[in-house]
């Protein structure tokens, strides 16, 4: 595998460009650009990579095309930052080489060396891929295109080093064996790639980042089903004194409204094999707009998660121009049991808050069909977290507008028990025949008041219903910002409490 050689040469000439860096002001002012989650300057970007948390400095590396607006030969992007809120982009960290594209993996802090790759007391920063290797794939005389690479950084992530030796880990003829998500299982010393093979994921045992060996397997028969496993993730979360492990498994598609999706299972695991407490599947997230999310390498105890936001299903066309995709806002992660099942909750990082202007607070809300909460908050504004708690006896609805009766309705469904993203009027529409819908996600808590928090950026929604129980994600394309807000409901209905909160642009300054 090693004496594997593309013969794509233009792989070995592509410039190293740079991602096409635009002031603040001029991402600003691009129609539909995001401006308090991170994107590229320019370009195409899908999944994070190698999250990893380092000297008070977090990095997000993601799958990048520099030469580009849609799917292209795969690097490594990256970009840093202080709290998960402001980002700096930086150059490219991984570039395609005579072994492939460089798909999908994850980066870990190899505090004790077991790689050696560390030199003068230098704390190596180790990043596991996977190697796509193209000119293979298009001969269709072998399976093998896809395996596991590794690479190293001394100087906290700025420049890295390929691995003399890759691939570490060889294909042993599995079309999709890919996405290395790897962490320390401390009882065992040693380190567990979770990796996704096609219709599962396999686990392998490593002391030294090097020399892999197989565990076991898990998924062939349970979970959703509906398309190729992709970009698993493995980690322990606290419930009440007891450590459960979670497995997040992506899919495309086969999610629960269409597309890419991210399903997840809670259980036991041992270092060897992975047993789920239950086999009912269960997803991450209901939206069509939160795929490929990992959580961070080296954050202790605490289990933060990113995502990209877009959908496979029109990830390629949809209406930007200079660039193509962004990351959701960092979630945390936590359990919570519900009819004796324990659920994953994903919640806001409490380092949005730094981005919160003055906070409208109402109480009693009285709704009488339809109320004006623009008017009532005397501002119209496009980026604003709004939280509220109701009664789950009748339907209400958070409605974005304009001018131009573009609408995106946010809201719960009484007779359904359900949450819902309405986007069938949200404005442009037509690049795909999928994406003008509705889509649900049930309500799983069983308590006697909902609580909802939405956050709402120029062009895109993120709702976490019921504390992080219930979680929907979707991206928008208005024709003209929707600035305006409404609550609707049935005559008589209150909201005992609703504040709105404007958030400021977290876009990195002009350069």
């Amino acid at each position: 595998m090693k004496e594997i050689l593309l013969t794509l040469t233009f792989l070995a000439s592509l410039p190293h460009v740079s991602t096409g860096q635009t002031t603040q002001a001029g991402q600003k002012s691009e129609v539909h650009r995001l401006q308090y989650h991170f994107s590229p300057k320019a370009h195409w970007m899908n999944d994070p990579n190698g999250m990893v948390y380092h000297k008070g400095t977090y990095h997000l590396f993601f799958q990048h095309y520099p030469n580009g607006t849609t799917w292209g030969p795969m690097h490594w992007g990256h970009a840093t930052s202080k709290d998960m809120v402001h980002w700096q982009e930086q150059p490219i960290a991984l570039y395609p080489d005579s072994l492939g594209y460089i798909f999908s993996g994850s980066a870990v802090v190899d505090v004790n060396n077991t790689s050696g790759f560390g030199k003068d007391g230098q704390v190596p920063l180790v990043a596991i891929f996977t190697h796509h290797n193209a000119s293979l794939e298009k001969t269709k005389k072998s399976d093998k295109y896809q395996y596991q690479s590794i690479a190293y950084s001394l100087d906290e992530g700025r420049t890295w080093t390929k691995y003399a030796g890759n691939p570490v880990l060889p294909n042993p003829g599995i079309v999709d064996f890919r996405d290395p998500k790897v962490r320390w299982f401390e009882p065992q010393k040693k380190w567990i790639m979770t990796l996704a093979t096609k219709d599962r994921v396999t686990f392998y045992s490593s002391p030294n980042l090097k020399d892999w060996t197989r565990e076991s397997e898990f998924g062939k028969e349970v979970g959703a089903h509906g398309g190729v496993w992709e970009c698993p993730d493995l980690f322990p979360l606290d419930h009440n004194g007891r450590k459960a492990w979670v497995l997040l498994v992506s899919i495309n598609p086969g999610g629960p409204n269409g597309g890419s999706a991210t399903q997840y299972f809670v259980g036991d695991f041992d270092g060897k094999t992975f047993r789920p407490y239950s086999t009912n599947t269960k997803w991450m997230d209901y939206g069509t707009d939160n795929y490929a999310g990992v959580t961070f390498s080296n954050t202790g105890d605490r289990v933060v998660l990113m995502g990209w936001m877009s959908n496979w299903q029109y990830a390629n066309v949809v209406p930007t121009t200079s660039w193509r995709s962004a990351t959701t806002v960092p979630r945390e992660l936590g359990l919570k049991e519900v009819n004796k099942e324990l659920y994953l909750t994903s919640t806001p990082v409490k380092e949005l808050d730094v981005l919160h202007e003055k906070t409208s607070s109402l109480r009693n809300v009285a709704v009488k069909g339809q109320y004006d909460l623009t008017a009532k908050t005397g501002g119209r504004n496009e980026l604003f977290k709004l939280t509220l708690t109701a009664a789950p006896t009748s339907d209400f609805a958070i409605v974005l507008a304009n001018e131009q009766d573009n609408e995106l309705v946010v809201g719960y469904d009484k007779a359904a028990n359900a949450y819902y993203i309405d986007r069938t009027k949200s404005g442009k529409t037509g690049f795909e025949k999928g994406f003008a819908r509705r889509h649900t996600a049930p309500r799983l808590s069983t308590d006697g008041t909902i609580t909802l928090t939405l956050l709402v950026d120029v062009a895109s929604v993120e709702l976490f219903a019921d504390n992080g129980l219930t979680v929907m994600t979707d991206i928008f394309f208005p024709e003209k910002n929707l600035s305006s807000v409404f609550i609707r409901s049935a005559p008589g209905t209150t909201l005992p409490t609703l504040t709105y909160t404007p958030l400021k642009p977290s876009l990195e300054p002009g350069l």
